[in-house]
């Protein structure tokens, strides 16, 4: 392979051979075959979160080797579940996680990021302009808010988060965004049995069922994970999300 025109940045223990070989590496453990294009701007998007991370609290994981895992691959694991063309929204997505793993990969997808932050939006902003990504936005929103408005509540196909909220919590967050017949992908860690037990009144209540539980782990680690899929069959209760605040301090059981 040619030696890339791009680089990490200076003061990162880490080369990009190594950088490569890893995400090349990682990657085929999931069947991800990476472009020369695609590594350039995962490059990228590591370069940019470890400087913004140094102004603003972007994430606690900031060890080059811990990004590409934790967050990169870690985002990714929900690919499969994502068929071609589909709108997606990224609720509560921070540094952009899982949303702009999955765009840079499937450039296909139309992607929202949410988030309340405004600095994070800025961030993210950046981002998608250094990275030159097309049909993805960022909006600034408190999710309680942003699904009351009738242009985008139900018309994303796929609504997804990571580690945002308990399960009835997020059930609350995301069905009200999903179309009948679409699907809340839930990015949970090692232990979700009492979550889904104590979440299923609530995502029948509004409109959903559980259909698909995937407990795995990432590669070449002890990190477990759980992806919890959530089909639409019904439409949700126009009283859903209730007003911010409320679904996490008194989530629907």
């Amino acid at each position: 392979m040619p030696r890339p025109l791009w680089q990490l940045k200076k003061g990162i223990k880490m080369d990009i051979k190594e950088f490569s070989d890893l995400m090349i590496d990682y990657g085929k453990e999931i069947n991800i075959v990476f472009t020369e294009e695609q590594l350039q701007k995962f490059c990228q998007y590591m370069n940019l979160l470890i400087e913004w991370n140094e102004k603003i609290n972007l994430t606690a994981i900031i060890e080059p080797k811990e990004i590409i895992l934790k967050h990169f691959i870690d985002s990714l694991t929900i690919m499969k579940y994502i068929e071609q063309d589909k709108s997606v929204i990224d609720i509560g997505t921070g540094a952009g996680f899982p949303g702009i793993p999955i765009k840079i990969v499937r450039p296909d997808l139309k992607v929202t990021l949410l988030d309340s932050l405004n600095k994070r939006i800025n961030f993210l902003n950046e981002v998608i302009k250094q990275l030159e990504l097309e049909n993805i936005n960022a909006v600034h929103a408190r999710i309680e808010e942003y699904a009351k408005n009738k242009q985008y509540r139900e018309k994303y196909e796929v609504a997804t988060s990571r580690a945002v909220a308990n399960l009835t919590t997020l059930s609350e967050y995301m069905l009200p965004m999903v179309k009948i017949k679409g699907m809340a992908i839930c990015m949970k860690g090692s232990e979700v049995s009492e979550e889904i037990s104590k979440s299923k009144n609530s995502i029948k209540i509004l409109g959903g069922k559980i259909t698909k539980i995937e407990e795995f782990t990432l590669p070449k680690s002890e990190y477990k994970r759980n992806l919890i899929l959530i089909e639409k069959t019904n439409q949700t209760p126009g009283k859903y999300p209730r007003k911010p605040g409320i679904p996490s301090k008194e989530p629907l059981y």
